[in-house]
């Protein structure tokens, strides 16, 4: 009931600038105290079942969500493009000032989510954008791939990982001795790099709720 309810309130839009046209689905719970916006990974889009239900979990708890789409049509036939973390994460900026310019959105306090290599362009995104982003939440991710810009990261930043992930909860661990900002490593016991296993995901967006609600809803 939790998902088809949360389904009923997207609304579809479009963030469009500089010849960029990029589909989204924005969700705007009432009283909404803050805004997650995601970035899929590995070619992944707005219809990311596991972010769409990471996102319902998140509208619950008063905080709005905007999925979209990294990358134009044209864009995703090129494989390179899923992995040009510079690309993704101008793309998490214009949708970060594309919130920040509708009146529904612009006083919430603004976090992201990432996921695979959107988790790279989360932490590259937050600390190019120009508005301040107050916490970070990386599901299976890869912010190795941001390496470049870890020690200037100042979001609050949650790393979740699978505890079978093996080779991915190595470069998080790496990532993790790199950033200077407030930081947590979790690792899902059991947990493959997808969360397929019963019970991975739903405990993926518990936690992940908990980090929003701490460094989010009251602008810690």
């Amino acid at each position: 009931m939790r998902f088809e309810a949360f389904r009923a309130l997207q609304k579809e839009v479009r963030i469009e600038s500089d010849g960029v046209s990029i589909g989204g689905f924005l969700a705007i719970p009432e009283n909404a105290e803050a805004i997650v916006l995601f970035a899929h990974g590995s070619g992944s889009s707005r219809f990311s079942r596991r972010n769409n239900y990471v996102a319902s979990v998140l509208h619950e708890a008063n905080i709005a969500t905007l999925l979209f789409d990294l990358l134009m049509e044209q864009e995703e036939a090129e494989r390179k493009n899923v992995f040009d973390i510079d690309l993704l994460a101008s793309r998490l900026v214009l949708a970060t000032e594309w919130v920040k310019q509708r009146s529904d959105t612009a006083e919430l306090e603004t976090g992201y989510f990432g996921a695979s290599t959107g988790s790279a362009a989360a932490l590259k995104a937050s600390v190019l954008t120009r508005h301040r982003i107050a916490a970070i939440v990386s599901r299976g991710g890869r912010p190795d791939l941001a390496l470049d810009i870890l020690e200037k990261v100042e979001a609050a930043t949650l790393l979740i990982v699978g505890g079978n992930d093996f080779g991915v909860i190595e470069l998080n661990e790496a990532a993790y001795e790199r950033l200077r900002c407030k930081k947590r490593l979790v690792e899902i016991p059991g947990a493959t790099h997808l969360f397929e296993e019963p019970g991975a995901l739903e405990k993926v967006a518990l936690i992940a709720k908990e980090w929003f609600e701490e460094y989010l809803k009251r602008g810690k």
